[in-house]
């Protein structure tokens, strides 16, 4: 396998209580998965917000203050997993993840381990920060349905979704934009990406239909006013139901995740740490 998948986020919340949110069953059940449960001796987590989570296939490695190690078996093949915890200030603490397997070009789980853990990751940052966690994706359903609320007019949200450079700010990648029936949607921009997605159905200040092409389908999003923010309508169709893109799922709403804070914070900065490259870890990985 090639070298280990890491993530790198910044949390406004002191190491101590992240390492607690890490290890705490009922907190896990919150912005991890579905069923978990955690002691000095094990670390397991299963359900259907996890991949191949029909039981828990996970197994302690190592535990301390600031380190969490465990296996995970997915794909007949035993995995690693390791966080790890950093204090950059007395309120803030840098994560890290590290995974094992990550295979872009897989179908199966291994395809699907970053933006699984971007989006875990996106609902930690949320939970220890106390906002409501997000919707998560669901690995067992054969469709792509989710609903959020965003505290911010309905015309704003519309703009951070069609506005090249708004997009590009929250979900941490350039993306450019044609905001017209027909139009591209290219993922780092048309110069870089020779087949971009196409806009086929767009209504001013209300939704947008964009086509991905075969095996990831169509993404539709549609707003509507609620009590003064919007509520946010999210759906994929037109794939394969017997293979549907969970990695794109997740992906997608691990971004939907940084929209909301986008919105809703004032001083919002993403929470992903820039790698050598300057870009940010793990935000870009939908599709």
């Amino acid at each position: 396998m090639s070298e280990p998948m890491i993530l790198r986020a910044r949390l406004q919340a002191p190491v101590k209580e992240v390492r607690h949110a890490l290890s705490d069953p009922e907190a896990m059940r919150v912005w991890l998965a579905e069923h978990a449960e955690a002691d000095a001796e094990r670390y397991v987590f299963w359900g259907r917000y996890t991949p191949e989570g029909d039981a828990p296939h996970q197994r302690l490695l190592h535990a301390d203050e600031r380190t969490l190690r465990f296996s995970w078996l997915l794909g007949g093949e035993e995995t690693v997993t390791e966080i790890t915890l950093e204090e950059e200030g007395p309120e803030t603490a840098v994560l890290s993840l590290s995974q094992s397997h990550f295979d872009f070009q897989d179908a199966g789980a291994f395809g699907q381990l970053q933006t699984f853990w971007a989006l875990t990751i996106a609902n930690l940052v949320d939970h220890v920060e106390g906002r409501e966690v997000g919707p998560k994706c669901d690995y067992t359903s054969p469709e792509m349905r989710v609903v959020t609320t965003i505290d911010a007019p309905v015309q704003e949200v519309y703009d951070s979704l069609i506005d090249s450079r708004k997009v590009s700010a929250w979900f941490g990648y350039p993306i450019e934009i044609e905001p017209h029936v027909g139009g591209r949607y290219a993922m780092g921009g048309f110069d870089a990406d020779p087949n971009p997605a196409r806009i086929i159905d767009l209504v001013p200040g209300r939704s947008a239909t964009t086509d991905w092409g075969a095996g990831v389908g169509v993404t539709t999003w549609e707003l509507e006013g609620s009590q003064g923010g919007t509520r946010l309508t999210f759906v994929q169709s037109g794939f394969d139901t017997a293979h549907p893109p969970y990695g794109a799922w997740s992906g997608w709403l691990s971004g939907l995740a940084e929209l909301r804070r986008f919105h809703e914070l004032a001083d919002w900065r993403p929470i992903w740490i820039e790698d050598a490259a300057g870009q940010a870890d793990g935000a870009h990985a939908c599709v």
